[in-house]
C-alpha cells in the first residue's frame, strides 16, 4: 500500500481518489501467480470485484462511483450533481 499511498491504482487511472482496501494479485495465486510485489496492485473494493470477476470468468455489473480529483462526487445521481427544482 505504501507504493500508492493507500490509494486504488485503477481509480487513479480514472482520475478518482479512492482508498485501496485490497492488495490484489494480477495473476491470481490460484492460477499460478507468484506472491511478489510486482504481481500485486492496490485496489478499492469496487475494482477488486471487477478484476476478480474477470480473472475467474464471471461478470459483475458495477455502477461507477467515486470522487474526482476536485473533491466532487462523480456519480450523476449524487445530490450535489442533481439540478434543484
Amino acid at each position: 500500500m505504501d507504493r500508492t499511498d493507500g490509494l486504488c491504482e485503477m481509480c487513479d487511472d480514472e482520475g478518482l481518489v479512492t482508498l485501496a482496501t485490497v492488495v490484489n494479485h494480477k495473476v491470481p495465486l490460484a492460477h499460478g501467480g507468484e506472491d511478489i510485489d510486482s504481481n500485486t496492485e492496490n485496489l478499492c473494493a469496487r475494482h477488486d470485484a471487477i478484476v476478480t470477476a474477470k480473472q475467474f470468468g464471471k461478470s459483475v455489473p458495477v455502477k461507477g462511483k467515486g470522487v474526482g480529483r476536485d473533491g466532487r462526487p462523480t456519480s450523476a445521481d449524487h445530490p450535489w450533481n442533481c439540478k434543484s427544482l
